[in-house]
């Protein structure tokens, strides 16, 4: 057949053939004896096949590569055929997602209330006004957690504009530092999570602050609207710890019920008129009240979560919700038994009790929060997460790994997965194995990065935190008790605690001062010693400080002793520890860097067994540090080898 016969066939025009001709995509055809090309039904198919090709998103020069490969060779042109459908498929599965965030934008805005683009805050409006800020100003401006709380507080007879405070702070990294920061960090986070280009997030979220800030600098009345869960607590925090910047006054109504509801979920389900019903509630945020909120959300954004936790035990009057909430945070550090975290832990038990779909893990997840808050999107994320990787701790039901969750992924097809657990996810339910130890973790507790060598965490029954396992610590952790615990490392520098000189040094004898408070000794192979009216010491360490390299950073927080990790300290007792002056004497144990043992006491004396380790150790030196607190009364108890101990008061060694 002819050229235009060939094109019509393979529905193209003759140009497009004699294109693909000059590219060499097509192979030069047999011409007739009067100069004609001939082509036959091999042409056609060809067509056909680069025009399917280009259908699916194969640009014409991937067409081209290909044919290069497939003419090198069947096994190579396999290879390259299945590593290029599988980047095709990435490139599909992106597409996928842009057209659902843009449905899921398109929805929002048929749903949006607003009766004036002017008054209004969604992508429409904004993409009305080409760009700019709206010149009105109306008022009250509505604060609150999302869209669907937002449209119903636009059907009420209230007035003014909403304001949508869109981000899941719960998830992904809070890091400490500038707004700037911190808006570019979530940005990136959510981009990399499939909700949109990380420049598009960045300039909303920025339209979102900036809307606020302006409406305070202009007086406008300012109400916020939020719940009780961690999700809006979060949500909270952060848009108070922003407007305490502005020096301008704001009122709240935070809510944890609502009359006639006794499973109050949150403000999305209360209608139009329930919501006007909470309008006289709304109290004014104080200076104590954004005050309160800008140390929280400092807490919270710090690089390790001692702060955090103990802000987390007591309540605060300010923000009556906030204890319970920050506590769920902590819950998602890693758990001491199975390196869990509260949602994962939850997940597990829903799969293992028999809800077998994503939607039903999700459903089962819910009823076992106490106050519910996480996003079905965002539940599932977990889920892939657990179930991705070797080992891992989920899995289909024909034992493949689960598949990148909505939006990264398809909704319909993740969510009509069949889950079961993994021998691996049940021995980390049944607290036979740890999670972190097991698949590792890398995830964001506000600004804490969680990783196997930062595993922070955090028993919920107890309100323990405990800190990762320090270099030379053996394993196990120091702590006392002092409303609170201070992990002390064996085998590296010295602790210092707040506000004190350098330790005096040791030599004849050892000097050691006051506690603010009695330190109560950890059971088990803890390198403390506690002096009351006894000298008590650690029997297979000693009482001078280890050599090695200048002190290390301490925890904060309140807490109790953790016997076999690390424990936490009084945020009002230490902070950055220093070097102390050198010439600390040094025991054989501590110098060859092996544990110490537990303490020895006996009737209110000291104890000679463990002075006996002291033996020959007169006049020995090192260039460790000392540890010194308080103050006191002076007075000498029998020592070691005809030494001298003095002792202030009542004393902490260390």
């Amino acid at each position: 057949m002819r050229a235009g016969e060939a094109a019509r066939r393979a529905g193209v025009n003759v140009e497009t053939l004699r294109y693909y001709e000059r590219r060499g995509l097509l192979p030069e055809p047999t011409r007739e004896p009067g100069g004609h090309r001939r082509y036959d039904e091999e042409a056609v198919r060809f067509l056909r096949a680069i025009k399917e090709a280009q259908g699916i998103g194969f640009t014409l020069a991937e067409i081209e590569e290909y044919l290069r490969v497939v003419r090198a060779g069947p096994v190579s042109a396999s290879q390259a055929l299945r590593v290029r459908m599988a980047a095709k498929i990435d490139e599909i599965d992106a597409r996928i997602a842009g057209l659902r965030r843009m449905r899921d934008e398109l929805a929002r805005i048929v749903g949006c209330a607003c009766e004036s683009l002017d008054h209004c805050t969604c992508g429409a409006a904004y993409l009305a006004r080409r760009g700019r800020d709206s010149s009105a100003r109306p008022s009250p401006l509505h604060v609150t957690n999302g869209e669907s709380a937002g449209n119903t507080l636009r059907q009420t007879s209230l007035g003014g504009a909403v304001l949508p405070w869109q981000d899941v702070l719960h998830e992904g990294p809070l890091p400490a530092g500038s707004r700037r920061g911190l808006l570019r960090t979530r940005a990136a986070f959510l981009s990399a999570c499939g909700w949109g280009s990380s420049r598009a997030i960045l300039s909303s979220l920025e339209r979102r602050d900036g809307r606020l800030l302006q409406a305070l600098r202009d007086r406008q009345h300012v109400v916020l609207w939020f719940e009780h869960d961690l999700y809006d607590q979060l949500q909270l925090l952060d848009v108070l710890a922003l407007a305490s910047s502005a020096n301008s006054a704001l009122e709240m109504i935070v809510v944890g019920s609502f009359p006639g509801k006794p499973w109050f979920r949150g403000l999305g389900e209360l209608t139009a008129d329930q919501l006007e019903t909470l309008w006289p509630s709304r109290v004014t945020a104080s200076h104590d009240t954004l005050a309160a909120a800008a140390s929280a959300w400092d807490a919270v954004r710090r690089p390790e979560p001692s702060a955090l936790a103990a802000l987390a035990r007591r309540d605060d009057p300010q923000l009556p919700f906030l204890g319970p909430a920050l506590r769920r945070l902590l819950e998602e550090l890693p758990a001491p038994q199975d390196g869990l975290s509260g949602t994962e832990r939850r997940a597990l038990r829903a799969i293992a009790a028999g809800a077998t779909t994503p939607a039903a893990a999700f459903r089962a997840e819910q009823d076992l929060e106490d106050a519910p808050f996480l996003g079905d999107a965002w539940f599932y994320r977990t889920l892939s997460i657990l179930g991705r990787g070797e080992p891992r701790l989920i899995a289909t039901r024909d034992d493949q790994p689960l598949p990148a969750a909505p939006p990264l992924g398809d909704a319909h097809a993740f969510t009509a997965l069949s889950l079961k657990l993994t021998p691996a996810g049940e021995r980390v339910l049944s607290q036979k194995a740890d999670r972190v130890t097991l698949v590792g973790v890398d995830r964001w507790v506000g600004g804490t990065h969680i990783t196997p060598a930062t595993a922070w965490r955090w028993d919920p029954a107890a309100q323990l935190l405990s800190g990762p396992v320090l270099p030379g610590s053996g394993g196990r952790a120091v702590a006392v008790q002092d409303l609170g615990a201070a992990g002390v490392p064996r085998g590296g520098g010295a602790v210092r605690v707040q506000h004190e000189g350098p330790a005096p040094p040791v030599d004849d004898d050892l000097m050691v001062e006051e506690t603010e408070q009695d330190a109560v000794l950890d059971a088990g192979r803890a390198a403390v010693g506690l002096v009351l009216d006894v000298v008590d010491l650690a029997g297979g360490g000693g009482l001078g400080a280890p050599a090695g390299p200048p002190a290390v950073l301490i925890a904060q927080g309140d807490g109790v002793p953790d016997g076999g990790r690390d424990g936490v300290g009084v945020a009002d007792v230490q902070r950055q520890a220093r070097p102390a002056q050198p010439g600390a004497e040094l025991l054989a144990a501590q110098e060859g860097r092996q544990p110490a043992g537990t303490r020895y006491e006996r009737d209110g004396l000291a104890d000679d067994r463990p002075f006996e380790r002291l033996a020959g150790q007169r006049g020995r030196r090192g260039g460790g540090r000392a540890v010194r607190r308080g103050r006191g009364r002076s007075r000498r108890v029998p020592g070691p080898g005809g030494r001298r101990v003095r002792v202030r008061g009542r004393a902490l060694v260390v």
